[in-house]
């Protein structure tokens, strides 16, 4: 397996644990020296190599909303910008001290897709409220468009490096969250089941945390996958276990189960049908031969209904899901609705769907503006709801109000050549690389689902998707290449 054989050397698992241990203190620790923490970690960062700067990065990125909200420290910029500016002067650093080129480039689809869609984005700073709004959020599609860049021209040789990053940063949020979900630091308006609180991590809200977890699950599912299909290749060939993949098995399989249960502490209902929809296509792209993917995923939805059914999912989890497709399906204007603790959140939710749709009648060709949907909300908004929320809670329907119907094309073409791009990439000829692919193709699909009901380019979370965009291209310019030579 490529580009493992160093993945976790000894001074790596104890960076691991400090990134950990800085993220567990930070609600408890000072200002001075939580910075001390912080800075030293980027140095030894630094030090080690740009790879292990981008795990340091993509760990404290999602730190942001929590340092917003309960750190006294002032920053110029938020820390996920700081971290990015650091992490890619390391690697200029060590680009030129090592005589490599800065400015190469590869052919990728995936770039190119994102600078169109970015381009797209562009023409709504006409017709924006707010210049600077707009930047803020174009300026999320640059930076992931730098990252692809960046990734395809220097990690070819150690991309796993990347996987394990993602990893590691949602591992150590994932503990944060069942600390926050066992009463660590629960909020009284996410209480639930008489005695726990709904896990958020570093994200202040349930939802966009889900929503990291929900992405980056499928990478750990797939490659403990890949060990135990090793391990029993292993011991039929040779009657014997390889303890390297049993170590590694080990890894994948307890940030799976970490990583899980942070998801269904988040208690989120779009992270829930996201991650079961996600694992269907999964389990449908798997086998080689489609008619077996498809028996597998039809398999995987007869499971469940027969265990919903059969009365054998926790009742709370039941309740919690069919209470709000009930509302969802019965209410289509909410001017009307009386509103009581049960139904809150969902006609909320609606009330802002509604919003977006009058911005989107207005401005039906180019939108309010990237980025706008709050500034501009008081002029959309219903009687009853007066707070924006920062988004629509509905990602499409957020795009086409402020970009319009060409921006939701754009976005929605944007994605549509990336799940194919991820899908001829399952064809790559090693095990893992393949597994990856499927896993990629399971975080897009969680992606597009859980985009339904929420917007996950919050809180720096869009670094960590550049990150899976750069590793699918990757993928793809490995698959072409041994075509061509062979």
């Amino acid at each position: 397996m490529p580009g493992f054989q160093n993945l976790l050397p000894g001074r790596i698992f104890w960076l691991v644990i400090a990134v950990a241990v800085a993220i567990a203190n930070l609600l408890i620790a000072t200002p001075e020296v939580l910075g001390l923490t912080l800075g030293g970690l980027c140095l030894i960062a630094a030090l080690a190599s740009p790879t292990a700067m981008l795990v340091v990065l993509l760990v404290l990125a999602p730190l942001r909303a929590l340092i917003a909200t309960e750190s006294n420290i002032d920053l110029p910029l938020d820390i996920g910008q700081i971290l990015f500016v650091f992490y890619i002067g390391v690697w200029l650093a060590h680009r030129i001290a090592l005589r490599k080129p800065v400015l190469a480039y590869h052919r990728n689809i995936a770039l190119s897709a994102i600078l169109c869609l970015c381009a797209v984005f562009a023409l709504g700073s006409w017709t924006s409220a707010s210049q600077s709004a707009w930047l803020r959020e174009w300026l999320k599609w640059i930076l992931m468009a730098v990252f692809v860049w960046q990734i395809t021209i220097s990690e070819h040789s150690c991309w796993t490096w990347l996987v394990f990053a993602l990893l590691v940063a949602a591992t150590a949020n994932a503990l944060v969250g069942l600390y926050i979900f066992f009463g660590g630091s629960g909020a009284d308006h996410l209480a639930i089941l008489g005695r726990f609180f709904r896990a958020f991590g570093t994200f202040g809200q349930p939802n966009p945390f889900a929503g990291f977890m929900g992405l980056v699950l499928p990478l750990a599912l797939m490659g403990a996958y890949v060990q135990v299909t090793s391990i029993l290749s292993g011991y039929r060939k040779k009657r014997r276990i390889h303890w390297y993949s049993l170590r590694l098995l080990i890894c994948f399989g307890l940030s799976a189960a970490l990583i899980s249960a942070a998801l269904l502490a988040s208690w989120s209902r779009g992270a829930w049908l996201g991650t079961a929809v996600s694992a269907a296509v999964m389990l449908f792209a798997l086998p080689k031969r489609a008619t077996t993917g498809f028996g597998a995923a039809l398999g995987l939805a007869f499971l469940i209904a027969g265990l919903w059914l059969g009365g054998l999912l926790p009742q709370s989890v039941v309740n919690r899901l069919t209470a709000s497709a009930e509302d969802f399906l019965t209410m289509e204007d909410v001017r009307g609705v009386d509103v009581s603790p049960m139904n809150y959140a969902v006609v909320e939710r609606i009330a802002h769907w509604q919003a977006a749709l009058n911005m989107a009648q207005s401005n039906p060709i180019l939108g309010v503006g990237l980025g706008n949907y709050e500034i501009v909300y008081d002029r959309y908004r219903l009687i009853n709801w007066k707070e924006p929320l920062g988004h629509a809670h509905n990602f499409y329907l957020n795009t086409l109000a402020e970009t319009g119907v060409v921006g939701l094309v754009a976005y929605l073409a944007f994605w549509l050549v990336i799940f194919l791009v991820t899908w001829r990439a399952r064809a790559h000829p090693d095990s893992f690389a393949r597994a990856t692919a499927i896993a990629l193709l399971g975080s897009w699909t969680y992606l597009a689902v859980h985009s339904i009901f929420d917007n996950l380019f919050v809180n720096n979370l869009f670094l960590h998707i550049g990150v899976l965009l750069g590793i699918l291209a990757i993928l793809y310019w490995q698959l072409n290449h041994k075509l061509t030579m062979d």
